[in-house]
């Protein structure tokens, strides 16, 4: 059984380009809906999803998609925080497991994603960082959530940790899924990098990452599901033959006008590291608040980085996963073993809570 709110929806934001005006247009707010519909299907517990009014956070009427679960039981609640590009929908194998019939679980689109409003962040990387954990806090509030396992992956990691910083004492534990954002820039690993390249790259430095997506208009589904078929084929031991519902569902997501991948592009320098890497700040995070990296054996990201945070942090909790046969994507690579180990750690955070 699912609750479906979409009377308090923001506005319709079209693609940044012509292609959006025709009125067969397969950008749109409602194609978004649709796709999104498409996966939480595959979820078989009761869920509800609502829009969350935060009033002024970066506009003056910012409103957060929002997925609930078993939000009327007592267990430490799972806020689960998607990563670039992505939306609450890509949680859909894990969300089952994760909500486990008892615990309460809440999977957001954060501003400028998914089917959050899209508001215009500033360009300034401290005061972007800031508007978000402004707007995750605001969100709490109006959720009545006292404290949570926040758990993020990728762009969702940064974010769970710059909001531990200021709140940690709204974090039970914090758990980081892939987190991009850690690591200094290596100018060294630059200098590897061809001229020609680096040519390419600084001529399209200025736009945002997706932008083909959006350029190809009506065609940008189909570059989606051809040139990301790996993405795809992670969900095939829920979705079947329905892969191509996710392809679907990432062309929505990043068809609509780009707010979020622009406050995204601000935290950007050089080659896709951070301006404001976490390496630098994670160490004061409050050492009551325990932390575990779950990292997919096979990614590209920088898995050392978690091992000098646990060095590091000598007077808290840090705990290192790695899960094989797994990348970047590693809740929905093994899904299984994400989910597993997930729900290891909610167990161990809830026997803490009743010894309190």
């Amino acid at each position: 059984m699912t609750t479906n709110t979409d009377t308090e929806a923001p506005s319709v934001y079209r693609g940044s380009f012509f292609w959006s005006w025709f009125p067969r247009s397969s950008m749109s707010w409602k194609f978004l809906q649709e796709a999104e519909q498409k996966l939480l299907l595959y979820v078989k517990s009761p869920y509800r999803t609502r829009y969350v009014n935060l009033g002024p956070v970066v506009e003056q009427e910012d409103k957060i998609w929002t997925l609930e679960m078993n939000s009327d039981k007592q267990e430490t609640p799972v806020v689960l925080l998607h990563g670039f590009g992505a939306g609450l929908a890509l949680w859909c194998m894990n969300l089952d497991k994760l909500s486990n019939n008892r615990r309460p679980v809440y999977a957001m689109d954060l501003l400028g994603f998914g089917r959050s409003s899209r508001p215009q962040f500033s360009s300034d990387s401290i005061q972007v960082e800031q508007q978000y954990v402004n707007a995750i806090e605001k969100w709490r509030s109006e959720m009545k959530l006292e404290k949570c396992i926040l758990l993020g992956h990728s762009f969702g990691g940064f974010l769970a940790t710059a909001y531990t910083l200021q709140y940690p004492e709204r974090v039970h534990h914090l758990v980081l899924a892939d987190p991009w954002g850690f690591p200094e820039e290596k100018k060294d690993i630059n200098k590897k990098i061809p001229w020609w390249v680096k040519g390419i790259f600084y001529v399209l430095k200025p736009l945002n990452p997706l932008w083909p997506v959006r350029f190809a208009g009506p065609f940008g589904q189909w570059l989606v599901i051809n040139l990301r078929s790996d993405i795809l084929k992670k969900f095939e031991p829920v979705l079947g033959e329905k892969t191509t519902h996710v392809g679907e569902y990432i062309y929505q997501c990043n068809s609509q006008r780009p707010t979020g991948e622009s406050a995204f592009h601000s935290l950007l320098t050089g080659f896709g590291w951070a301006k404001n890497p976490m390496i630098k700040r994670v160490q004061n995070i409050n050492n009551n608040v325990p932390i575990t990296f779950i990292y997919g054996q096979d990614t590209w990201m920088d898995q050392s980085i978690a091992d000098i945070v646990k060095k590091e942090r000598l007077n808290g909790i840090v705990n290192i996963e790695k899960i094989p046969n797994a990348g970047h994507h590693v809740f929905a690579d093994q899904f299984e073993a994400f989910n597993d180990l997930v729900n290891k750690i909610c167990q161990e955070q809830q026997i803490l809570v009743k010894n309190e």
